[in-house]
C-alpha cells in the first residue's frame, strides 16, 4: 500500500500551489457534475457519490457557489457539458502498473493525449484489463498517528465495517469495502478524528520498486498524467524512494 500512500502524499503537498489548486477545482467540478447526473439527485443523503464529491470539494475550500453550480449542471437545472467516464491502463518505466480514471467530453482527444504522455515519459498505454486486476477498489482513510492509538482506532474502524487498520510511517491507514466507506468515515469522525485523506480509491495488491532513472521517469509520467485535464485520478503500484518523492 505504500506506493499509494506516497503518491497521495506528494499530491497533497502539490495541491498547496495555486496552479495545482486550479486543476483540482476543475477536476472536482467535473466529478460533482457527473455524480449529480449519475445519481439522479442533488440530495446528498440519497447520492453517496455526490456526498463524497462535496466533502472533497469542501476539503480544498471550494466556494459554495462553485459547488452548487456544478451540481445544478449535473441535474440539468443549468446547461453543462456532458462528460463521459472511462478508464485507461498501461505500464510506466520498470513495468510499474498505471490505472487512470477519466471524465471527458471528447474521448478521441483524451486517448490521444494519454497515449502521448505515456510514450513521452518511458511508458506505454495498454489494453483495457492489462493492469486493472492488480488493484482493488477500496475505501481508504489516513489518520494522524498522533491523534489516537492503534487499538482504539482499530476498535472504532472494525466495529463500523472496516477490513483493516495498519500503521504506515507516522499515520494509520484504514481500508474498507466501498459500500462501507460512509459508515467507517462517519464513525471515525464521530470519535473526534479528522482524516488526513478519505476517498474511494484503487489500492495495489503488490508494489513494484523503482530506483534511479526509472523512479525519476515514473514521477514525471505521474505528474504529466495528473496535469492532464481529462484525467481525474491516477493510480500506480510503483514504490518510489522517499527522498525522490520529497524532492
Amino acid at each position: 500500500m505504500s506506493g499509494h500512500s506516497k503518491w497521495s502524499s506528494i499530491k497533497h503537498k502539490k495541491a498547496a500551489t495555486d496552479a495545482k489548486r486550479g486543476k483540482i477545482f476543475t477536476k472536482l467540478i467535473k466529478e460533482l457534475t457527473v455524480a449529480a447526473r449519475m445519481g439522479g439527485s442533488s440530495d446528498l443523503e440519497a447520492n453517496p457519490r455526490l456526498r463524497t464529491a462535496v466533502a472533497a470539494a469542501k476539503a480544498v475550500n471550494m466556494p459554495k457557489d462553485n459547488i452548487e453550480r456544478a451540481i445544478k449542471k449535473g441535474t440539468g437545472e443549468l446547461e453543462g457539458v456532458n462528460y463521459e467516464e472511462s478508464t485507461y491502463e498501461g505500464y510506466g518505466p520498470g513495468g510499474a502498473a498505471v490505472f487512470l480514471e477519466s471524465l471527458s467530453d471528447n474521448k478521441n482527444r483524451t486517448v490521444a493525449d494519454i497515449r502521448h504522455i505515456f510514450s513521452k515519459n518511458g511508458g506505454n498505454l495498454g489494453e483495457n484489463g492489462c493492469v486493472a486486476w492488480m488493484f482493488d477498489k477500496k475505501g481508504y482513510l489516513v489518520i494522524d498517528g498522533q491523534a489516537i492509538d492503534e487499538d482504539a482506532l482499530m476498535e472504532i474502524a472494525l466495529e463500523a465495517g472496516a477490513d483493516d487498520v495498519r500503521q504506515d510511517d507516522a499515520n494509520f491507514e484504514v481500508t474498507c469495502e466501498p459500500s462501507d466507506f460512509d459508515a467507517v468515515k462517519t464513525a471515525i469522525e464521530a470519535a473526534g478524528l479528522t482524516p488526513v485523506e478519505a476517498e474511494i480509491t484503487m489500492l495495489p495488491q503488490t508494489t513494484t520498486s523503482l530506483a534511479g532513472k526509472e523512479a525519476e521517469q515514473m514521477m514525471r509520467l505521474m505528474d504529466a498524467l495528473d496535469d492532464c485535464d481529462d484525467v481525474q485520478k491516477v493510480y500506480t503500484n510503483a514504490d518510489i524512494p522517499d527522498e525522490l518523492m520529497a524532492g
